[in-house]
């Protein structure tokens, strides 16, 4: 799943970063509202987090312009200290779809914004992305192919749930680099770090190889021609 933070408390954005990340999400971050309004129109998001009290325009604004203006419907969950119940009304008149007061719990913040994007999504809790004999739970973050529970790192997950979800289609490199590290990759070949890791996990205890190496492009997820 992936999240749009709106948020310039850099602490709580660090917090949010580390907890979803290691579970599998992929977030952005922007730090006022006319970032975060951008990001939202221009980018595809299962939900986004959104503080009510932002430099330069509000949260309020933010989703007047996302709904009015850009006649956006993405998922929006309102995090605010602002705890009133006239705030409440406030912000779910403005179009949030959800609002949680601060201070709050990470696991509830996180289960809302999972029925948000299901709701979304017109899907039930249960999310499954398989291909031939291997399966990808986006709830449990399980991943088992042919019945083997297979044990995959953070890193390793997301690439799977990007290929997955773009199966048959090539994924090129870039993208799957902005899928583990947004807009700041590192240097030199940790992506095919990555790669081989998740292709030993996947590909190796089994006859049929799922992942391909497409050269000057980037990698797929797919079961190879003639194989049934």
């Amino acid at each position: 799943m992936r999240l749009l933070v709106v948020e310039d408390n850099r602490n709580l954005v660090a917090n949010l970063f580390d907890y979803f990340e290691a579970r599998g999400y992929t977030l952005d971050a922007a730090p006022d509202g006319p970032t975060g309004l951008h990001l939202a129109i221009t980018q595809r998001y299962d939900a986004i987090v959104l503080d009510w009290m932002l430099p330069r325009l509000d949260g309020r604004e933010v989703l007047r312009c996302l709904r009015e203006d850009a006649g956006s419907n993405v998922p929006v969950l309102m995090l605010t200290a602002r705890d009133e119940l006239p705030d409440k009304i406030a912000g779910f008149r403005a179009g949030a779809d959800d609002y949680l007061t601060k201070p709050f719990a990470l696991p509830e913040l996180e289960v809302r914004l999972e029925a948000l994007a299901a709701r979304a999504n017109g899907r039930g809790r249960a999310r499954v992305l398989e291909l031939a004999d291997l399966k990808l739970d986006l709830t449990t973050l399980e991943v088992s192919r042919a019945g083997d529970v297979l044990h995959l790192y953070p890193a390793c997950r997301k690439l799977l749930e990007a290929l997955m979800q773009a199966t048959p289609a090539a994924v090129t490199r870039e993208r799957l680099e902005h899928a583990l590290w947004g807009d700041s990759p590192p240097d030199g070949n940790m992506l095919r770090s990555h790669i081989y890791e998740l292709r030993r996990a996947i590909d190796g205890p089994y006859p049929v190889k799922l992942i391909q190496t497409l050269p000057r492009v980037g990698y797929r997820i797919a079961v190879p021609s003639g194989v049934d």
